[in-house]
């Protein structure tokens, strides 16, 4: 009998002169280019005169942190090298230049790393180092871990090479393993983006906080002074104002990206009770056995079970079990289809790159995007046809501000919802769409992030341990011959599996 199907549910006060005194004059410039505030959103006409950050408070903010900077040795700019200075810079800052490598990272582009890494509030570090006798490779990685004694994230830049390793209650294995493949194999050649998209992807699956040792104010030289007292009293009367301004803007963003994404998903249900419908299944139709019947029903208790979740959504974040409810929901349709017509079963792989919507991908095929370069991406069947056959395949568009466009150019919005469908695998994707909206925001935790060990006696991520760590994490050393950039690099570090390797989930095929 046909399937019974619902319908899917539709933040002060002027500067004293005592305090203006105390503080040095700082041309505007300077002060916007040392922090450069959030844009405030566009407010409705009848609050036209409201501010949550007023703007005195705003610059009293800036102020403080500028008087901040110049009060703090900046650790990239260190003259000193070895191992033990590498160490003690990265206790003080996430990111480390040595002075011999600084044509492999701009004194700028440290900057902004840094900047990034303490914004996002994790435990990751960064050194780029010159491929040097200080420097062994098949030891650098764990004693780097061991002199800094932070439980964290790792990258290093040696010479040529990039590899990272990080303690597994921070990142596991297999995601810092894949994330590291990733962007070496979309980042050859190019250090400062490398190390941006690592940043970028690692700051949002790493879990626990930012060491207490990164806090600036208590970082002066001189031990004395009215100037970091001031700086420090002004950051703290900000911080309440500031905060308010971050989490209103920051629900009433969700809100709208939660809307947009509704509408997707909804589209995404009704093509799946669509499905279910055309399928015309009988549970008592001549020929139909137990394993047929236990399909079904695992396909329609997907669907109501992905109406009921989207129904319930009230963040972004909460669509990726949607999409995963009906990426299983499809398989268990598609090994229906397959019993009904005696032919082999489906293999459990990831949804068509395309559009999920399009069930299981039979296989890899090589597709080259618009102004892009050829790469291998999971297809079904049809799309796979017309890609041969020299067409166009049929991509998934979405709405947008601008128009139509693909779900990879529809905004970071959509990370979660492509990372229910692709599961582990949206690594892969996010690289894969290097250089895309989407493909910068697939690392974010709220779409496919390996789920770190919790509970127990495990260190969280930035915390102290010393030396008391699993030292299997740092292992594997810098194979020569097997990095990048000519091959002077770093290996892939045994424990990962070539960096990059997503076996079944794409069919074998290594990105």
């Amino acid at each position: 009998m046909p399937v019974a199907r619902r319908t899917p549910p539709q933040p002060g006060s002027a500067p004293t002169a005592e305090t203006a005194h105390a503080l040095p004059v700082v041309p505007t410039a300077l002060v916007a280019e040392a922090l450069p505030l959030p844009p405030c959103p566009t407010p409705d006409p009848p609050l036209a005169r409201t501010s949550p950050l007023p703007l005195p408070l705003a610059l009293a903010l800036a102020l403080a942190v500028w008087a901040l900077l110049a009060i703090t040795p900046a650790t990239a700019h260190a003259t000193d090298t070895g191992l033990g200075t590498v160490a003690e810079a990265l206790r003080k800052s996430p990111v480390y230049v040595d002075p011999r490598a600084r044509d492999k990272l701009s004194e700028a582009d440290a900057e902004e790393l840094a900047k990034k890494i303490e914004d996002a509030d994790r435990p990751v570090f960064v050194a780029v180092l010159p491929e040097t006798a200080e420097f062994p490779p098949g030891t650098l990685m764990r004693d780097l871990r061991t002199l800094v004694g932070v439980a964290g994230v790792y990258a290093v830049r040696l010479g040529d090479g990039f590899d990272a390793k990080a303690d597994s209650s921070v990142m596991s294995r297999d995601a810092v393993g894949n994330l590291t493949g990733a962007v070496k194999r979309s980042r050859s050649g190019d250090p400062a983006g490398m190390l941006t998209a690592f940043v970028d992807r690692a700051t949002a699956q790493a879990a626990g906080r930012a060491p207490d040792t990164w806090d600036r104010s208590g970082a002066g030289e001189g031990g004395g002074g009215t100037g970091p007292l001031l700086a420090v009293g002004a950051v703290a009367l900000a911080v309440g104002g500031g905060y308010a301004w971050y989490r209103r803007s920051r629900k009433k963003r969700e809100r709208a990206e939660l809307d947009a994404l509704r509408v997707v998903v909804d589209e995404d249900i009704t093509a799946f009770g669509e499905e279910l419908d055309r399928l015309d299944f009988r549970p008592s139709e001549p020929g139909a056995d137990d394993a047929m019947r236990q399909d079904y029903t695992r396909a329609l208790d997907a669907y109501d079970r992905a109406k009921e979740l989207m129904a319930a959504a009230s963040a972004p974040q909460d669509v990726r079990a949607v999409t995963e409810t009906l990426t299983e929901g499809r398989f268990a349709l598609a090994t229906l289809t397959a019993r009904r017509n005696g032919t082999p079963l489906p293999e459990r792989r990831v949804p068509c790159f395309f559009d999920p919507r399009h069930g299981p991908s039979a296989e890899d095929v090589s597709w080259t995007p618009p102004g892009g370069t050829p790469r291998g991406v999971p297809a079904c069947r049809v799309d796979a046809e017309l890609l041969t056959s020299g067409q166009e395949p049929m991509i998934r568009q979405v709405s947008t501000a601008e128009g139509p466009q693909p779900y990879w150019n529809a905004g970071p919005a959509y990370s979660p919802w492509a990372g229910g469908y692709f599961g582990a695998a949206a690594g892969a994707v996010g690289g894969l769409l290097v250089g895309t909206v989407l493909g910068s925001a697939l690392g974010a935790s709220t779409a496919f992030a390996d789920t770190p060990p919790s509970g127990g006696d495990t260190p969280g991520g930035g915390e102290f341990t010393g030396a008391d760590f699993d030292s299997a994490d740092f292992g594997g050393g810098f194979d020569k011959g097997s990095g990048l950039d000519g091959g002077s690099g770093f290996g892939s570090g045994g424990d990962f599996g070539g960096g990059g390797d997503f076996g079944g989930d794409f069919g074998g095929g290594d990105w």
